[in-house]
């Protein structure tokens, strides 16, 4: 692992996300509550939540960190779901791989709770969208 230890704790802050596209009929399912599975959208976020947290147990050499915020939201699209995730910590480094995970978990999640009803959904367009503190400062994707 990367020597973080003399780095001096600071605020850090990622914004990360993806999309799942998919049936009308899964779509309709998941916002009516009828999914086979139950809950898709909270059980999901529920997930991604877990995930960000132990996102040092599944990825090589990532710093174990206390997170105090993480959050994990939906938007509706014409043929699928959007999935944003927010990560925040005091620390000496950043929360990019935390809110890319919970964003990948969320939609390996949602995959997994309506695969019953399409078995043909796409997940993509993971990817960070905004990180903020640190040495190397605020970016955003354009």
């Amino acid at each position: 692992m990367v020597d973080v230890g003399a780095k001096p704790a600071t605020p850090r802050r990622a914004v990360a996300g993806g999309r799942i596209t998919m049936s009308q009929q899964a779509l309709a399912a998941i916002r009516s509550g009828n999914a086979p599975k139950g809950d898709v959208l909270s059980t999901a976020r529920i997930a991604g939540i877990m995930a960000a947290k132990r996102t040092a147990d599944l990825i090589p050499l990532c710093h174990p960190l206390a997170l105090t915020k993480v959050g994990v939201e939906f938007s509706w699209e014409d043929n699928g779901i959007s999935v944003t995730s927010v990560v925040q910590t005091t620390g000496p480094t950043g929360v990019e791989m935390e809110a890319l995970t919970a964003a990948s978990v969320a939609l390996l999640t949602l995959y997994d709770m309506a695969k019953a009803l399409d078995r043909a959904m796409i997940l993509g367009d993971i990817r960070l969208i905004e990180k903020s503190g640190g040495r190397s400062g605020d970016w955003r994707a354009e």
